[in-house]
């Protein structure tokens, strides 16, 4: 019979020195020369990955449909999860927290401990029908099912500790551009998948300043991939705003916390939508619309973005090419101060009213607090009620 992983290294203590005595480190490194050596033999962790999820798509549609990102961005994730788990094998206590918090984060998407019991023998399949005939070995099909056993449990320890310890994502930094002098659109990619609907909001923790975690609303695609982005401005070099305006670069972690808001497109497909954003308000916005044209949603909207100057206006095209993607979606730049080029120009609560009737409209509203009250109150003299408004609390 092939050895496989010590029961000891379930629990994730080690004994003297490393806490394992040298039998046990011997197995454990025995078996992590067969899952190497397996995944190159089936093809290398990029194809095995692609089978796996095409075997998970086809036996629990439902497991997939849950994490963020399409086909492409699960496919990379599931290959970096296989590298992460065959190079961390020989440090239980890395591997189980490691695994743990990949249980946390599937938690919050939604995914029960139940729903990955398969994935064992549909990783053990991934392997075998990527290698040559006579090629896969029993060792290998035993190496695979126990230490995915292993982690199984670790995850569901992860997933439990989730309703008491609230999860906290790591990102990498992955683009960043100064759009202007005090105003930056960072990108980021969340190492383990970290849901969020559009119009939701996340607290961002910056190196250095571990006590502050500021909220910043999301932009991004959830359907398509797992990038976040975020539109920073900062009215200073220092803070967390600060931080990720003038320090930040393109490699740099920050960490996220779970999404949080009600900001998000109703179910009710039948009454149109007004979308009303001040400066950096218009990032949930603009997640809104991304949604729009990702799910093919037939209602109409019309973002309206209020800014003083033209050089305000630091992501029209992006949202513009984001609204002409969506079936039937409108954007309104509106200039209040200088030269509004082809805009319209004016108080954006002037533009809406000469735009047209919204009494029977869903309205949302994101930008400075002052914005938000000026706008909910013009709002409701054009006969739209409270109940239709729809915005996060200042902070």
């Amino acid at each position: 019979m092939p050895h496989v992983m010590p029961p000891m290294v379930a629990r994730g203590t080690r004994g003297t020195g490393d806490g394992m005595d040298p039998a046990d480190d011997a197995l454990l490194l025995q078996t992590q020369r067969l899952l190497s050596t397996s995944l190159t033999f089936a093809g290398g962790t990029d194809d095995v990955a692609e089978r796996l999820r095409a075997a998970l798509v086809q036996a629990h549609p439902s497991l997939l449909a849950a994490v963020p990102g399409g086909a492409e961005t699960q496919t990379a994730q599931l290959a970096r999860a296989l590298t992460w788990l065959v190079h961390h094998l020989d440090r239980p206590p890395l591997l189980v927290e490691g695994t743990g918090r990949l249980g946390a984060a599937l938690a919050a998407c939604g995914v029960e401990p139940a729903q990955l019991q398969l994935v064992g023998a549909a990783l053990a399949e991934a392997m075998r029908a990527g290698m040559a005939p006579g090629q896969w070995r029993q060792d290998f099909d035993l190496a695979w099912r126990s230490t995915w056993q292993h982690a199984f449990e670790w995850i569901a320890h992860g997933a439990a500790r989730a309703g008491y310890e609230p999860p906290v994502w790591d990102a990498t930094v992955v683009s960043h551009e100064l759009r202007r002098p005090d105003l930056a659109v960072v990108r980021l990619r969340p190492s383990l998948p970290m849901p969020f609907r559009p119009g939701q909001f996340a607290r961002v923790q910056v190196a250095g300043q571990p006590a502050i975690w500021r909220p910043y609303s999301l932009a991004g695609a959830p359907r398509r991939d797992d990038l976040i982005e975020l539109h920073v401005r900062a009215k200073t070099t220092t803070g967390v705003s600060g931080t990720l305006v003038h320090e930040t670069r393109v490699g740099d972690h920050v960490r996220l916390s779970r999404a949080e808001g009600t900001m998000t497109l109703p179910p009710d497909t039948t009454r149109p939508l007004l979308m009303i954003a001040g400066d950096t308000g218009v990032a949930p916005l603009k997640a809104l619309l991304t949604e729009l044209a990702d799910t093919g949603d037939p209602r109409t909207a019309v973002l309206f973005w209020g800014v003083r100057n033209l050089d305000e206006l630091y992501d029209i095209d992006e949202i513009a090419a984001t609204a002409r993607a969506a079936r039937r979606a409108t954007v309104v730049p509106v200039v209040s101060e200088g030269d509004p080029g082809p805009y319209a120009c004016g108080l954006v609560t002037d533009a809406v009213a000469a735009y047209g009737e919204w009494s029977e409209a869903e309205v949302f509203l994101a930008g400075p607090p002052l914005m938000l009250a000026a706008t909910s109150l013009a709002l409701q003299q054009l006969g739209v009620t409270p109940a239709q408004i729809h915005h996060d609390a200042p902070e």
